[in-house]
């Protein structure tokens, strides 16, 4: 059996890189890093991931737009991933953010939130 299904979307390939290996590291499958918003509903509608990470510095308004979309065709939960400079940024309560930077406990426990309930294995492939 497969974990959860993650995809993200980072502008940044190292940050990308190292955000996959620690959430291989806590036992899920990282769909391709994706590096902008223009990119992200297509390999949304591809991978049909369970979760999406997704650095709001690629811009609040591109990120936040690329997770509407994403959720109209298909609910997918959603963890927004913030750098100090956007701290000031007003989101909605619901809205699941992780401050950059973070450890596998911290974005485990984002990731249980977005889900609403306990993370286990699924049976999905990438």
């Amino acid at each position: 059996m497969k974990s959860l299904r993650i995809l993200i979307v980072e502008d940044d390939l190292v940050n990308g890189g190292l955000l996959a290996e620690t959430l291989e590291d806590l036992g899920f499958t990282v769909c391709p890093v994706v590096i902008d918003a223009a990119n992200a509903q297509a390999a949304a509608i591809r991978w049909r991931p369970d979760l999406i990470v997704i650095d709001v510095g690629l811009t609040v308004a591109s990120s936040v737009a690329v997770v509407d979309e994403i959720v109209r065709s298909r609910l997918v939960p959603h963890v927004f991933v913030i750098g100090d400079n956007l701290r000031a940024l007003s989101f909605p309560p619901s809205a699941v953010l992780i401050q950059k930077p973070f450890r596998g406990a911290d974005i485990q426990w984002a990731i249980q939130r977005a889900l609403g309930d306990a993370v286990g294995p699924r049976s999905f492939d990438c």
